[in-house]
């Protein structure tokens, strides 16, 4: 049954203020929870927390202008971290020095999704890992970003970087490959082995 056209309410009208308040609240808080992986994923990404900062506003101001777009339920997460990408890949394709740099130390200033204690070990590992990752090529990297630090599904990933999820497969694979055969991370390994 349709509701009279008088009871749906019109912009304006205290209902539909009613109704737009509910939307802005949900999806303020979304947004408000997803910001420090959001964050931390721009970080991964970018090498730089200035940038990061910048691409994460851009990527919810088009959240928020896109609002209407965000598709419901199980959908919502890789929407939004594929508006989080697209920035950065923008801001990354539009300042080519990024590739000359070695990064801000941005990955240890890194809010924190959960709060673990990290002995030095473990903090330097977490670097040695940090470092390797951010030494794949951009289309490596993202993906490993996307999986291992922002906790995605690769179903999700391919919505996130719009390829499909053999794609996704095949570059997590090339990423563990070429992760797997880097010198720093196998001396880790061998270190972790003699134990």
């Amino acid at each position: 049954m349709q509701v009279p056209r008088r009871e749906q309410g019109r912009p304006g009208e205290p209902i539909a203020d009613f109704v737009r308040l509910i939307a802005v609240d949900d999806l303020d808080s979304w947004l408000a929870e997803s910001y420090p992986t959001a964050f931390r994923t721009a970080c991964l990404v970018l090498r730089s927390t200035s940038d990061a900062e910048d691409a994460v506003q851009e990527a919810f101001l088009r959240v928020w202008r896109f609002r209407d777009a965000i598709p419901p339920g199980e959908g919502r997460r890789p929407w939004l971290y594929r508006v989080v990408v697209n920035a950065c890949l923008s801001r990354l394709r539009s300042d080519r020095v990024w590739r000359e740099r070695i990064g801000d130390d941005a990955l240890s200033r890194l809010p924190s999704v959960s709060d673990p204690q990290h002995d030095a070990e473990d903090m330097e590992l977490a670097r040695c890992v940090a470092d390797s990752v951010a030494r794949l090529p951009e289309h490596l990297r993202v993906p490993v970003i996307l999986r291992y630090f922002t906790g995605l599904a690769e179903r999700e990933i391919a919505v996130a970087i719009q390829r499909r999820p053999g794609t996704v497969k095949s570059r997590l694979s090339e990423a563990r490959r070429r992760l797997a055969e880097d010198p720093a991370l196998a001396a880790w390994a061998d270190l972790e082995v003699a134990r």
